[in-house]
């Protein structure tokens, strides 16, 4: 996959099809839009292309409003168009002036630079000043200069729309597994292995602490049975996690943590890559009377963690056998 940052950077010879958008979550809708462009980049030997944004559009437009809500980093998003088999990849950032330029303009760059042919666009999609780039325009556009238009058609599951904005209300209120079914995938987050306050170590509970990106929107706070991959190893743990303030001891923290217990594992980790995937929500975050309580409510959720995660894992034997 080629991958560029500058748009001016860019000059493609091959004929190519792109979809443009913000593709945040990588869900079931925006697969489904990156397959039929590749069915159609096969018939015509032509080049797949996504022009993707970070920050999005609405970071710009509304700075005022909460900005810390995306369900991809940047480089979470790019190791997931490197799955798909992508051609290209545009990771460029949504600006000012890219949001003043005109539809006919943007479209005319687009054409010179990727040897564009056919775009591809979401059933509500729109681009240029003032979103003056509904299908229609982009229709038109596309006669003046020799590329043509199709609509996906959105995706359902369930009855309703796949989309990023379900997702996040499902983040919110720790639906991971609801979240799953339309993301296609569990959902994940990948971050370092730093330092923590190492008080699980003190009652035997060791824990591994992500560092996360605070433009991350986070799972509601509680405890999760998760799957934790080492990147060096590609190596798969099973695990639990808690997302929150760490009220089980006298005094929360100000700052949501992310904290994992591997199961049957022993190995130093600080600075290492891990990526966690959230399987299913055992319960919320609690305060504990004593550590006793505390430990006995661990050992509940660690047995709860194993059966949840023996489940699934059959579920992906069963389906990849």
């Amino acid at each position: 996959m080629q991958f560029f940052q500058d748009f001016t950077q860019i000059q493609l010879t091959e004929p190519t099809i792109l979809t443009i958008g913000t593709f945040d979550g990588l869900h079931l809708g925006h697969q489904a839009l990156i397959k039929q462009l590749q069915v159609s980049a096969k018939k015509g030997h032509a080049l797949t292309a996504v022009m993707a944004f970070h920050p999005r559009p609405k970071a710009i437009m509304a700075p005022h409003l909460p900005n810390n809500d995306y369900l991809t980093t940047p480089e979470e998003r790019i190791k997931l168009f490197e799955q798909f088999g992508l051609d290209v990849l545009l990771m460029i950032p949504f600006t000012r002036q890219l949001a003043e330029t005109s539809a006919a303009d943007f479209m005319k760059q687009i054409k010179q630079r990727l040897n564009l042919v056919e775009l591809w666009t979401g059933y509500d999609f729109a681009l240029g000043k003032n979103r003056e780039g509904n299908l229609p325009r982009l229709t038109d556009l596309g006669r003046e200069l020799g590329y043509t238009v199709h609509e996906a058609k959105p995706c359902f599951v369930h009855g309703q729309i796949v989309s990023s904005t379900q997702i996040r209300y499902l983040f919110q209120q720790g639906e991971v597994h609801h979240a799953t079914k339309l993301l296609g995938r569990y959902p994940s987050l990948s971050g370092e292995i730093v330092v923590g306050a190492q008080r699980g170590r003190t009652i035997g509970f060791p824990t591994a602490n992500f560092s996360f990106s605070r433009e991350r929107l986070l799972p509601a706070n509680g405890v999760y049975a998760t799957f934790i991959k080492r990147v060096s190893t590609g190596q798969s743990y099973p695990s639990v996690t808690n997302i929150g303030l760490r009220p089980s001891f006298v005094t929360a923290g100000t700052e949501r943590t992310i904290e994992t217990h591997i199961f049957d594992f022993s190995d130093t980790v600080y600075g290492e890559i891990f990526n966690l995937e959230f399987v299913a929500r055992l319960r919320a975050e609690k305060k504990f009377n004593s550590p006793a309580e505390l430990i006995s409510q661990i050992y509940q959720d660690i047995a709860q963690a194993r059966e949840e995660l023996r489940i699934r894992n059959c579920g992906r034997v069963a389906r990849n056998s």
